[in-house]
């Protein structure tokens, strides 16, 4: 049995860490955007491992708590986006003709569109807000999604398990989704991680030109925002939620991919 690589387990160790900080940041930091004017922005020191804002928030505590807002959301619109990337995929290579037609005209569309662009704009002129960033995210997100899915699925559309569950007249519906998607699974779940870490940069950008999460909401992205003006101050207070998108990014890239390749090597080995 191969060895899984210390890269992995790294990474799993961050996405727990953050998980944990996204599920219980409530009761780990309850106060995080308690302000303190008096203390103001202070650099690393006794309480304050990472130093305190220009509100006198602790840095620390901005940065478990922004876990909460950053990791949802970025799920909800890698789940979103697959949900409706696997069903049109499964559909557009399954069933091809004018179903593949106008699924591949949709993915091409929205492929010759700038997803980040397009988010901002969208965001900005309907007023912002964390739910419609997701939503927008979601609908950009979709077409990877759909274009890997219908790929797979037109590999394996032609394959003997196929032809003999058409023969035993299965429905349409069972086929693709009792049988083709196991087969194709794990190249939908390394998209769907690609697509969470992507997910959470976008929301990130999005909370960090202000069109995410409200002001004053503890968000990486916003946090980052509030406090890049006070770089020489307390750098930390910038390199912090900045380290944080980071890294929680590169996990989800080593984590899929490593999924990707077990799930695959299951598969062949079945």
């Amino acid at each position: 049995m191969k060895r899984t690589p210390i890269s992995v387990w790294a990474a799993l160790a961050v996405l727990t860490a953050v998980t944990a900080a996204a599920a219980f940041a409530p009761w780990l930091v309850p106060g995080a955007t308690d302000q303190d004017l008096m203390t103001g922005i202070t650099g690393p020191g006794p309480g304050h491992p990472l130093g305190t804002d220009d509100l006198g928030r602790d840095v620390l505590d901005l940065l478990i708590a922004g876990a909460r807002t950053a990791v949802p959301g970025a799920f909800a619109v890698a789940a979103g986006s697959m949900l409706i990337g696997n069903l049109i995929g499964l559909a557009a290579g399954y069933f091809g003709g004018w179903a593949d037609t106008l699924a591949m005209r949709w993915a091409d569309l929205m492929f010759s569109l700038p997803a980040l662009l397009v988010a901002i704009v969208v965001a900005g002129v309907l007023g912002g807000g964390y739910g419609l960033a997701i939503a927008v995210l979601v609908v950009l997100f979709a077409p990877t999604d759909t274009r890997v899915v219908r790929g797979a699925v037109l590999e394996q559309r032609h394959r003997p398990y196929i032809e003999a569950a058409v023969l035993k007249n299965l429905s349409a519906w069972r086929i693709m989704t009792r049988h083709i998607w196991p087969n194709i699974a794990s190249v939908a779940l390394a998209n769907a991680f690609l697509n969470f870490a992507y997910a959470l940069v976008s929301l990130s950008s999005l909370s960090f030109l202000g069109l995410g999460v409200a002001a004053g909401s503890p968000d990486w992205g916003r946090t980052l925002a509030d406090n890049r003006t006070q770089l020489l101050a307390n750098p930390w207070a910038v390199i912090a939620p900045g380290l944080a998108v980071i890294a929680t990014a590169a996990a989800l890239n080593i984590v899929g991919d490593w999924l990707h390749e077990r799930v695959d090597r299951r598969g062949r080995a079945r």
